[in-house]
């Protein structure tokens, strides 16, 4: 908008509300719906009343209206069950993923220390110390094993928050991020690890080759089963909280980001 943007940025409603206040109310229900999950409509919340924040002058953002409310007290009031939402929203991921990566730290852990083979009795190497399997086979391990643990970590943290409004901003969704980045890897991981240790299995040591039969090609496809699924099932999920998170603002790139007195 033009010159005229600064008259709409000062004035009131019937009940002295100014354009932060009417931000800082709760979407109508059709518009937020677009949004899945309760937390990044929280995020989307929050976007909105900080780019409109970010343009009005500083003594708007104290202003009270007719309630004695400032802005930043009537987002508060209209969030509280959205926020009540979104904090259990975020638990429920949380807690449903965490199951799954504490599985998974668990067979990783066992795989590692009952390498496929068995370990040789003269110095306690494994059977298939050199063969370039093994190395991918514990290489994959560690990862998964690491990554797994990681994600516990991140979870354990999005539980344990404080869940304040301003959270769902970024410490929150970041932290989702992460976790699910790490579960992914952590599942890919594991899945290499298994691939590797089915072809040590199938390999024949006294003719020097691998058994190839439709078993083992049949076994070696269905290993990459569990990461589609996964894939398909959270990828969209992960895609959403990192452009929602790490993407252009609400303006898109119309969104300048600076402040009132600068753009004075």
């Amino acid at each position: 908008m033009s010159g005229h943007k600064h008259l709409l940025l000062m004035s009131q409603d019937k009940s002295e509300n100014n354009i932060l206040h009417l931000a800082g109310k709760l979407a109508p229900l059709c518009q937020p719906n677009r949004i899945p999950g309760a937390a990044l409509k929280m995020q989307h919340e929050l976007q909105w009343f900080k780019e409109v924040e970010k343009i009005v002058p500083p003594t708007i953002k104290e202003n009270k209206n007719s309630q004695g409310k400032t802005p930043a007290m009537v987002f508060v009031e209209e969030h509280q069950g959205l926020v009540k939402e979104g904090e259990k929203w975020m638990k429920d991921a949380a807690t449903s993923c965490s199951i799954v990566t504490i599985l998974i730290a668990t067979v990783v852990f066992a795989a590692a220390i009952t390498v496929p083979g068995g370990n040789a009795d003269n110095g306690g190497f494994p059977n298939f110390y050199s063969f370039p399997a093994f190395t991918i086979f514990a290489i994959a391990d560690a990862i998964s094993l690491f990554s797994s643990v990681a994600a516990i970590f991140m979870f354990m943290s999005i539980l344990t928050a404080r869940y304040a409004e301003t959270d769902f901003l970024s410490a929150l969704p970041k932290r989702l991020i992460l976790g699910l980045f790490m579960l992914f890897l952590s599942v890919t991981a594991m899945m290499v690890a298994f691939g590797a240790t089915v072809y040590l299995v199938n390999f024949d040591y006294e003719d020097n080759e691998l058994r190839k039969d439709w078993a083992f090609y049949l076994v070696m496809g269905l290993s990459f089963l569990p990461v589609s699924v996964f894939a398909y099932s959270q990828f969209p999920l992960l895609v959403d909280l990192t452009f929602s998170t790490y993407g252009p603002s609400i303006f898109g790139k119309h969104s300048t980001g600076v402040s009132y007195k600068k753009s004075e």
